[in-house]
């Protein structure tokens, strides 16, 4: 087994997956890109590859446990470890409550909640199998705490992911696993974008620090920070990365 760690990043396609893929990259780590959109997640690893680093893509849809299982064994297979596990895969719908559409919420739950505990298990069973005390990170939201109108199953989901980060960090413990949360707070990604029609990120921008979008780069740098060993102090905690978004309120 090589001692060069290995990090899965579901969602690497765009958006936050895709600068952390680099990120941990360009730091020297080998990188398994996992998205549904297969014609962007080779994207990322061509950018990877480009800069003279080593990636693979697996085709993966978080919502079904198969998928993701498969994804595991795959990057065990080709890398022969799992050090870095990054649940990040996830997507929104802006609609009021009470005109919810029942699939479009079942969806939003399946991927942002159902895929991180995909990930939590299946990751979590492989490490352990093989005695690395690796870590989890998953991506959580300020809107996991902060309530705002149209986000129904958004807020619900990304509220599962905290206490789900809380509760397999306790359970994991054990077997020198960490299980730790991020939460972004408006970051300039495709999900954020599809508000702007809506006239909704100027006043998103109003409630933080320097009035901008928080760049996916800088959650990328607070993910491979957190999957350092200098950071294994930090277990079972949700690490705010909302440029003040939630303090400011």
């Amino acid at each position: 087994m090589s001692d060069q760690r290995v990090a899965v990043i579901t969602g690497g396609a765009s958006g936050i997956g895709r600068q952390t893929a680099l990120k941990f990259a360009r730091k020297g780590d080998q990188v398994v890109v996992a998205d549904f959109n297969e014609e962007l997640g080779k994207e990322t690893v061509e950018l990877i590859k480009s800069d003279g680093k080593e990636a693979i893509f697996v085709k993966t849809d978080v919502s079904k446990y198969e998928d993701v299982e498969a994804l595991v064994e795959k990057t065990v297979e080709v890398y022969g470890r799992i050090d870095v596990m990054f649940n990040n895969a996830g997507l929104g719908r802006l609609t009021p409550v009470l005109d919810q559409n029942l699939d479009d919420y079942h969806r939003v739950i399946n991927v942002n909640q159902h895929g991180v505990a995909h990930g939590i298990i299946a990751a979590g069973r492989k490490m352990r199998e093989l005695g690395i005390k690796g870590v989890i990170i998953n991506t959580a939201s300020v809107f996991g705490f902060l309530a705002s109108p149209g986000t129904f199953a958004y807020h619900a989901s990304k509220g599962a992911v905290i206490m789900m980060t809380k509760s397999a960090a306790l359970e994991l413990a054990d077997f020198g696993i960490r299980v730790v949360a991020v939460a972004p707070g408006v970051v300039d990604t495709p999900i954020i974008q599809g508000y702007k029609d809506m006239g909704m990120i100027e006043s998103m921008k109003a409630k933080v620090m320097g009035n901008k979008l928080t760049k996916p780069e800088q959650i990328a740098d607070t993910v491979y920070l957190i999957s350092l060993e200098e950071a294994s102090a930090i277990n079972g905690s949700v690490v705010m990365a909302d440029e003040g978004y939630a303090s400011f309120k």
